[in-house]
C-alpha cells in the first residue's frame, strides 16, 4: 500500500537530517572550482512573501544545479536588519527594535528552513549584532583617516515623515523611498562618504560587466551623469568678486542675456543687501523648497525666479546682464549656478519670455547663414550648428567653437576644461535609533575625536524610550551621549547620529565568507576564488542604491588594501516583481 505524503512529517525529518551531514555547507578546501550564488538579504519586518519565495527559489536552483555540475559552492543567507521600520514597530508594538528585529529573523528563518532552501546557515550574518556593526564603524574610521569620510554643513533631503534626512538615491520623483513623503531641502551638518572620488571609475567599470543587464548598467550610467564641458568665470559688476559656472555649451557664451542662481545658494546673501528684497528672497527660497527637485527641473513647469538688481559680466564680450534667483536651478549641479541662453535652451527661453528678458541667437542651423534673418524665434534652437553674432568665431560650426572658445578664454586666465558629474556624496548620517552608531567624539578641547579602534564597537544602549515624536530617541540618552575624550580624558559628547543602512549591505558578500572573523572585517585569504560574488539576484529597484554603494564600497576597500577585487559582482540578474493581477 502506497502511504501518503506526510510534508510536515517527511520533510523536516529529511531537512535535520541534511543539515546535521552538513550537505549544504560551503568547502572549506577543495580542489573543485567555486561559485558563489546570492540572493539581495531580506529586511525582516515579517512573514515572507512571494516576492522572497520567487527570489530566493532561483538562487536555490541555481545552486543546486551547480553542486550536481561539480561545483563547491558557498549559498549563504543574512538579514539587513537595522533601519527605520524596526524602531516604528517597536512604538506601535511597545517593544523594543531589537526585540521585535530578532523575533521577525526567527520567523523569517524558520519559513526558508522549512521550504528547504539550500543556504549554508554557518555563514549567517544580521547587520543589527555588534559583532557585525563593528566592522561598519571600523570602516568609517579607516574611511575618515582617508579622507573619504566627511562632515559639513549643507542643504540636504528632509523626509518630515521619517524625521530624518536621505541622500539622493533615496529620493524618487522628490518624494521619500521610503513612506512616500514629499522631501524638503534642509541646512545640517551630515556625515558624508566620497562616493564622487570613485565617480570615473564606477562610470567606466560598468562596460567590464558583461554579465549585468544594460538596463541596470543605464540607470546608473545615467545618475553617475558625466558631463564634459567647461568652468567659466564671470565677474559681478561694481565689485572685485566673481563666480564660476558650469556649462556644456561654451560655444553659446555670446548668447548669455541674464544669469541665474539657485534659491539655497550662499552668494544670495552676499549679493541682495536692500530690506525688501532680502524679505523677496527669503519668500521666494521658503515657496522654492516646497517643490520637488523634479519639479524645479522639469521641463512643463512654470520657471518662477526674481531679479536680484545685481548684474554679472560675459567674460568674451564684457557685456552687463542681469542676475536672477530662479527655482530651475539646482544646487546639486554644477556651481549652483547657470549662464542663461534663452536662445538656445529651452527652459531658459520660458523665463526669458516671461520675464522680457532678450534673447540673442548666436548659433542658427548648419548651411543656413545666408538666409538667416533677424525675426523672432518660436522656442529655443537647441542642435548644432554655425556661430553668428560670436565674433571672433562667426561662420564655424558650433561643435568646433566649444573648445575654440574655451580654450581662448582658458589663455584669458577666464576659463578652463573640466568633467562634471551628477553624482553627489553619498550623504550617510541618520537621525534615527536604529543603525549604526557613528564612531565619532567630540570634545570642547581636541575637537573632533575617532573613537579608538581598539575599543570597537560603540554599541547602542537598550535603554531608550521611543515616543513616536520623530525626535532622535539616541540623543536622549545621556549615558551614551556623555563620555570621556580618548585623547585628553576630559568630558566630550559622543555623535548621535547613526549610519545609512545602505552602508551595511554595502560590504555583507564579504563577511559571508568570514562571519566569525573577531580580528578583521574578513581574511583575504578567504576570498579568494569565491569574489566576486558569480551571480547576484536582486530586485533593479536597488540599481542606484545598493548596487551602486556596494561597488564604491568594494572600490574604496580594495584601495584599503583588503582586497583585489574590483567589481562585488560579476553577474547580475534582477528577477522582477510577484504582482497581483
Amino acid at each position: 500500500m502506497i502511504m501518503p505524503y506526510k510534508p510536515a512529517d517527511i520533510e523536516s525529518h529529511w531537512q535535520s537530517e541534511w543539515e546535521k551531514q552538513g550537505v549544504y555547507r560551503t568547502p572549506e578546501a577543495s580542489d573543485r572550482t567555486p561559485y558563489y550564488v546570492l540572493e539581495m538579504f531580506p529586511y525582516p519586518s515579517g512573514k515572507l512573501h512571494m516576492g522572497h519565495v520567487r527570489n530566493y527559489s532561483i538562487g536555490d536552483c541555481l545552486a543546486r544545479y551547480k553542486r550536481m555540475c561539480g561545483f563547491a559552492v558557498h549559498y549563504p543567507m543574512g538579514y539587513d536588519s537595522f533601519g527605520l521600520p524596526a524602531e516604528n514597530a517597536a512604538h506601535k508594538h511597545h517593544t523594543h527594535p531589537e526585540t521585535w528585529t530578532l523575533a521577525r529573523i526567527a520567523d523569517m528563518q524558520q519559513q526558508q528552513r522549512q521550504m528547504g532552501f539550500s543556504y549554508d546557515w554557518n555563514h549567517s550574518v544580521a547587520t543589527c549584532l555588534p559583532e557585525y556593526y563593528r566592522w561598519n564603524q571600523w570602516f568609517f574610521l579607516k574611511f575618515f583617516e582617508k579622507g573619504l569620510a566627511y562632515k559639513k554643513k549643507a542643504p540636504v533631503n528632509w523626509c518630515n515623515q521619517c524625521k530624518t534626512v536621505l541622500a539622493n538615491e533615496q529620493v524618487e520623483d522628490g518624494k521619500c523611498w521610503r513612506c512616500g513623503q514629499v522631501v524638503t531641502l534642509k541646512d545640517l551638518e551630515q556625515w558624508f562618504f566620497k562616493i564622487t572620488a570613485y565617480a570615473e571609475e564606477l562610470l567606466r567599470d560598468l562596460d567590464t560587466l558583461s554579465g549585468w543587464p544594460e538596463s541596470v548598467k543605464t540607470m546608473q550610467r545615467n545618475w553617475i551623469g558625466k558631463s564634459e564641458g567647461a568652468r567659466v568665470t564671470f565677474g559681478i559688476a561694481g565689485s572685485s568678486k566673481t563666480f564660476d559656472v558650469f556649462t556644456t555649451r561654451p560655444d553659446t557664451l555670446f548668447g548669455v542675456t541674464y544669469v541665474v542662481i539657485a534659491p539655497e545658494h550662499p552668494l544670495l546673501d552676499e549679493l541682495v543687501t536692500d530690506p525688501t528684497l532680502k524679505t523677496q528672497l527669503i519668500d521666494f527660497r521658503r515657496e522654492a523648497a516646497k517643490k520637488t527637485t523634479m519639479e524645479r527641473s522639469a521641463n512643463t513647469k512654470d520657471k518662477n525666479g526674481i531679479a536680484l538688481g545685481a548684474s554679472a559680466i560675459n567674460p568674451v564680450n564684457g557685456d552687463k546682464v542681469p542676475i536672477f534667483a530662479a527655482d530651475y536651478v539646482l544646487m546639486g549641479y554644477g556651481t549652483g549656478i547657470v549662464m542663461a541662453v534663452p536662445a538656445h535652451d529651452q527652459r531658459d527661453f520660458e523665463f526669458a519670455k516671461k520675464h522680457g528678458l532678450p534673447i540673442k541667437q548666436v548659433i542658427v542651423p548648419p548651411d543656413s547663414v545666408g538666409a538667416f534673418h533677424e525675426t523672432p524665434l518660436p522656442s529655443a534652437y537647441e542642435n548644432p550648428g554655425t556661430m553668428i553674432h560670436s565674433k571672433p568665431f562667426d561662420g564655424q560650426a558650433s561643435e568646433d567653437a566649444k573648445h575654440k572658445i574655451t580654450q581662448w578664454l582658458k589663455d584669458q586666465g577666464k576659463a578652463d576644461f573640466t568633467v562634471h558629474y551628477k553624482l553627489r556624496d553619498w550623504l550617510i548620517s541618520r537621525q534615527r535609533y536604529w543603525g549604526t552608531p557613528i564612531p565619532i567624539i567630540y570634545c570642547p578641547h581636541c575637537g573632533m575625536v575617532p573613537v579608538p579602534l581598539d575599543t570597537l564597537p560603540v554599541e547602542l544602549p537598550r535603554n531608550v524610550e521611543f515616543t513616536g515624536s520623530g525626535d532622535n530617541p539616541l540623543a536622549t540618552v545621556a549615558e551614551f551621549v556623555n563620555t570621556p575624550c580618548p585623547t585628553c580624558q576630559g568630558p566630550a559628547r559622543r555623535d548621535t547620529d547613526t549610519m545609512d543602512t545602505f552602508v551595511d549591505s554595502s560590504w555583507y558578500f564579504f563577511r559571508y565568507l568570514d562571519n566569525k572573523n573577531s580580528e578583521k572585517p574578513y581574511d583575504v585569504a578567504r576570498l579568494r576564488g569565491w569574489m566576486p560574488v558569480h551571480q547576484y539576484i536582486g530586485g533593479i529597484e536597488h540599481a542606484v542604491l545598493h548596487l551602486l554603494y556596494a561597488r564604491f564600497f568594494t572600490k574604496a576597500t580594495r584601495d584599503l588594501g583588503l582586497h583585489a577585487v574590483n567589481e562585488p559582482f560579476a553577474h547580475l540578474l534582477t528577477q522582477g516583481m510577484v504582482i497581483k493581477d
